[in-house]
């Protein structure tokens, strides 16, 4: 067994925590969240409508044609894919805006 004598405790290998800065207001807090809430909610609809809504209405929209391919092949293979990434980079910008306009936003 080793010898553990002369071997910093925890508490000396701690790092500081980084101070978070002043605290936020209770309203401006909840009036984030609400905003957030809702944006979270929007990309949830997004999600839902391309992720489920779209492939149970794939085989009406075949009729219509999208580069070359029927609507609802296209869709299923590469639409909502493309939507979902780029969904995701909006949300992302979004978010960040929302962080900045109520002061809460990373470094």
């Amino acid at each position: 067994m080793e010898d553990w004598e002369g071997m910093p405790s925890i508490e000396e290998t701690r790092e500081p925590e980084p101070d978070s800065g002043p605290p936020v207001d209770p309203q401006v807090a909840a009036a984030h969240w609400r905003r957030t809430s809702n944006l979270m909610w929007i990309m949830l609809a997004i999600w839902f409508v391309f992720g489920f809504l779209i492939h149970v209405f794939a085989p009406s929209l075949n009729s219509v044609r999208f580069l070359g391919f029927p609507l609802g092949f296209y869709m299923a293979a590469q639409g909502s894919l493309i939507v979902f990434v780029v969904s995701l980079f909006w949300f992302s910008s979004a978010q960040n805006k929302l962080d900045e306009e109520f002061g809460v936003q990373e470094d």
